[in-house]
């Protein structure tokens, strides 16, 4: 017998054999009745056994082991977040193997009806992310732990992916923008290198010194910086696409050597722009109010470096190269910018009728 009185209270001793074959044991105190306690022993045998008749809540804490390693801390965050604030409080109590897409569809009815702490309803754009990460949970079952199906898949999802409109600075408007950051060096040799090379935001403060080769104005991409639960941390980029290299105009490797050259006593391998998110946020809203330029997001910086490469008559290939994408991402999201039109499409397949109807022509006057 495992479930054993306490004083007062009673105690599980539970004792199993984990995936390396070692015997293990955990136990818990506490409980108030003994059925209390064997429910738990219960519950940790499910788990154990990977059976489904473990709850939402328990499969959610083999769903962390699981995946947290796997993910980038600021993922993780905010997946951990979305679980124990959104799924769990709804579906924690219940076997997984007893929800049905009718219990999600209460959920999603739930959410519909939810807000934020200013009162405001959820976005759709985040309506959709809550949902999809409901269904990553179950499709995690499904494909690991022999769930017959995704009740989430089956209910259907809610809300819509992102759609926000995609704003873009002229190179005349970032000209007007970056005289009013001249006052303040690190927030223009920031924006400089946002706008003249398109990299993110998380690139831009991992950059050091090191990073950088000025004999060939090369800057080399491997690394992203993110500020979790108040502590600094340096990731991968985005993508295994992201690591790369850019070459710089000549301008910029200058300017980036003089910005260097104030940084007194930093080191090789030190953080070039010691500033934060929301410091690039409100030196863009203040760039912004005093050039008289429309504001934009500082990821639309990006937008406009790609739109300038576009204008410049390079392809998307090379354009998807220099900013760490796929070609297909820059031929879908960027197709409106790309000077084929169908206009100029109809006309050149016109053309080519044309001169075969032309050449046949030809063919049938020489006939006798």
């Amino acid at each position: 017998m495992s479930v054993y009185k306490d004083g007062s209270k009673w105690r599980v001793i539970y004792r199993y054999t984990d995936s390396r074959g070692e015997r293990k044991q955990t136990q818990k105190r506490g409980f108030s009745t003994k059925k209390e306690a064997q429910a738990w022993e219960r519950e940790q045998m499910n788990k154990t056994e990977s059976s489904l008749d473990m709850t939402f809540e328990s499969f959610s804490e083999i769903y962390f082991e699981d995946m947290k390693k796997r993910l980038k801390d600021n993922t993780w965050h905010t997946k951990e977040h979305i679980l124990r604030t959104k799924l769990i409080p709804f579906f924690g109590k219940r076997k997984m193997c007893d929800i049905q897409p009718k219990d999600v569809i209460a959920w999603q009815n739930e959410m519909l009806e939810g807000s934020t702490k200013t009162g405001k309803p959820y976005s759709p754009v985040y309506l959709k992310t809550l949902h999809n990460q409901l269904s990553a949970v179950f499709n995690y079952a499904v494909k690991f732990y022999g769930l017959p199906s995704n009740p989430a898949a089956k209910a259907g999802n809610m809300g819509k992916a992102k759609n926000r409109e995609m704003l873009f600075w002229t190179q005349e408007e970032y000209k007007q923008f970056a005289e009013v950051m001249m006052d303040k060096p690190v927030s223009f040799y920031a924006f400089e290198m946002l706008y003249w090379c398109g990299i993110r935001e998380g690139e831009l403060l991992a950059l050091t010194p090191a990073d950088f080769d000025f004999e060939k104005q090369t800057v080399s991409i491997t690394k992203s910086y993110q500020r979790i639960k108040g502590q600094d941390i340096i990731t991968d980029p985005k993508t295994a696409k992201s690591n790369r290299v850019v070459k710089m105009p000549d301008f910029l490797s200058q300017e980036i050597q003089d910005f260097i050259s104030q940084l007194y006593g930093i080191g090789e391998h030190d953080r070039m722009f010691m500033i934060t998110k929301s410091y690039l946020h409100h030196e863009m809203d203040r760039g912004a109010k005093e050039s008289g330029v429309k504001r934009i997001r500082i990821h639309d910086l990006r937008h406009s470096h790609i739109s300038l490469l576009i204008e410049m008559g390079f392809s998307a290939v090379a354009i998807a190269d220099r900013v760490g994408h796929e070609s297909i991402d820059i031929t879908y999201r960027y197709a409106h910018l790309f000077p084929s039109t169908q206009n100029e499409m109809a006309d050149r397949l016109s053309n080519l009728r044309s001169d075969d109807a032309e050449g046949g022509e030809d063919d049938v006057s020489e006939k006798p």
